[in-house]
């Protein structure tokens, strides 16, 4: 991937203003759990996901999960798709069928043109039951 063409240090939480939520449904469920799967983020603390478009969701429990890092500890949950586009950045609340998630932690490109792994930070591993079709909102946390 390409150098950014600015400081990634300067492009911090404040920088982002008001903004719509993405929305999605869940197309597919993933169990499977890795302890070191190597994931490397992306600098960029933003991402544009387009209307149509298929994300891998996936979760951490690794507290330093962030833009420019990576985690080893992931569980794949699921796939979305986009049905409202918008822009997700790293410390927005991710919930999916109306229960939150976690914290979205960074974004993995692995699978690119594919899709992208959206990568949320919560206190487990663990996650309630899913089911194709429940809603996953990506929104700016108040």
């Amino acid at each position: 991937m390409a150098e950014p063409p600015y400081d990634p240090n300067l492009i911090t939480s404040s920088v982002y203003g008001s903004r719509r939520p993405v929305t999605g449904e869940l197309v597919a469920l993933l169990h499977i759990t890795f302890e070191e799967r190597g994931l490397a983020f992306i600098q960029s603390r933003s991402r544009a996901l387009l209307k149509g478009e298929i994300h891998e969701l996936m979760v951490t429990d690794e507290e330093d999960a962030a833009p420019g890092g990576g985690a080893d500890r992931v569980s794949a949950i699921a796939f979305f798709e986009v049905e409202q586009g918008g822009l997700a950045v790293v410390g927005d609340e991710v919930s999916v069928g109306g229960a939150v998630l976690g914290t979205l932690a960074g974004f993995d490109v692995t699978h690119m043109p594919n899709h992208i792994n959206v990568v949320v930070k919560r206190n487990s591993l663990d996650v309630l039951p899913l089911s194709v079709r429940d809603r996953v909102e990506i929104r700016r946390k108040i």
